[in-house]
């Protein structure tokens, strides 16, 4: 994949002003710089070769290696794990003679992908600075991009690239030179804030772009800035989004409170609760059955995580389980992702969920979730689940409508003898 569209040509009028002392030198003939940059959390330390001889090695996330000298007529090249040796991505771009490229590794272990980045983009005018933002975090879905003063409010203010769709470039803002908060939001939504950068300096004359990588959680992001020819700093998200899950029995009242962020207001059971951006790491969790304070510790969030804290069980003696959440978009097209949450109190088996007559989730016992699993996308799936317990499904959608790229949860709640089940599609 290539990001074209913002006029990044391979027509290379005034070129040789940008071949800086950035690493690589000079170029003659058919050779150009090339370096590799590392936008995959997902990867320690990754290595690059361009027609099996190694140009960059152990260049670690939000880092890029030093540029080498490599030739436009002969440009495979191959990103692999560092210390494994194990190709993980593959790529044979086209490059122009005498420039400076970065080969951008961006994506999941196990789904590396790789993106171009030309840069010779002539220089911003005295007092400007040019910035581009690249949307590699194609799991986050459309954003806005926010370049302000570091007092100002959203409220009024305009973005310098809206409904900035995954996999795409907003093309290069020219702004005053100077240091600024930069905010990322999810498309038409200012308080749906993903990423949010306190500073970031704008030289005079600069020219730089700013990388939005994926988190785990697949909602919120991260970010590195890369000056042309230099430097990457590393701008990683502060938070996580956390919800409660109220699924103990007995139609029982239950509230949350994470530090000083409502989760939940109180609320009979079963109810599931809409995700809140809270801050990462440990922060006191206070959660109340019935108006009883449960003895619970505090749960450690990891930043740009999603979490489910799962209050289940008996109202007597309630339990409280922390499920990380993968709301990453599919991987592949025309598939969705589906898995199931068993917070039913009393059960001594575990459950199983099946799509169209076969398993994808078994033994899933209370208190836990299972993995997500891939189900092809249909107008009309049969889904159901069913307990040992049981001689026919305890929750079951008899037409549901599975769409491509969806991501559902299939949550079953309440007591073994009145088990309540509730399908949430989280993206």
């Amino acid at each position: 994949m290539r990001f074209k569209p913002w006029a990044l040509g391979l027509a290379m009028a005034g070129a040789s002003l940008l071949l800086s002392a950035c690493g690589g030198g000079s170029s003659s003939g058919n050779d150009t710089s090339l370096r590799l940059l590392n936008a995959s959390s997902g990867y320690g330390s990754l290595d690059l070769t361009v027609n099996s001889v190694s140009v960059n090695g152990n260049v670690a996330y939000a880092n890029a290696g030093s540029y080498a000298s490599v030739s436009t007529s002969a440009t495979s090249s191959q990103v692999l794990a560092s210390g494994v040796g194990t190709t993980v991505a593959s790529t044979t771009p086209s490059l122009a003679s005498g420039s400076h490229y970065s080969l951008i590794a961006y994506g999941w272990a196990g789904a590396l992908h790789t993106t171009l980045l030309q840069e010779a983009e002539t220089a911003a005018d005295s007092g400007k600075s040019k910035l581009l933002v690249l949307n590699l975090a194609t799991d986050a879905g459309a954003l806005d991009v926010y370049v302000t003063p570091a007092t100002d409010s959203l409220d009024n203010a305009t973005p310098i690239s809206t409904n900035l769709a995954g996999g795409s470039g907003s093309g290069y803002n020219s702004i005053n030179a100077g240091s600024y908060r930069v905010r990322l939001t999810g498309y038409g939504n200012k308080s749906d804030v993903r990423l949010d950068i306190p500073s970031i300096t704008l030289e005079s004359t600069g020219v730089s772009t700013l990388l939005i990588t994926a988190t785990e959680g697949g909602v919120l992001v991260n970010g590195l800035h890369v000056k042309q020819q230099g430097a990457v700093t590393n701008y990683p998200g502060a938070v996580a989004r956390a919800r409660v899950v109220a699924a103990v029995s007995g139609n029982a009242s239950v509230s949350g409170l994470l530090g000083d962020v409502s989760l939940l207001p109180t609320s009979v059971a079963p109810t599931i609760g809409e995700y809140k951006t809270v801050a990462a790491g440990s922060a006191n969790l206070g959660l109340t059955v019935n108006g009883q304070a449960m003895a619970v510790a505090s749960p450690n969030l990891k930043a740009g995580g999603d979490y489910t804290l799962l209050v289940w069980g008996d109202a007597a003696a309630p339990q409280l389980s922390v499920l990380a959440d993968d709301n990453r978009l599919p991987t592949t097209l025309s598939t969705a992702k589906i898995r199931l949450i068993n917070g039913v109190a009393s059960l001594n088996t575990g459950l199983t969920m099946s799509v169209d007559y076969s398993a994808i989730a078994t033994n899933v016992v209370p208190g836990t979730s299972s993995a997500n699993s891939s189900i092809p996308s249909s107008t009309a799936s049969l889904l159901s689940v069913s307990s040992p317990t049981s001689g026919t499904p305890v929750f079951s959608i008899a037409s549901l409508p599975v769409l491509s790229s969806g991501v559902y949860s299939v949550f079953m709640m309440g007591g073994a003898s009145n088990m309540l089940g509730t399908l949430r599609r989280e993206r």
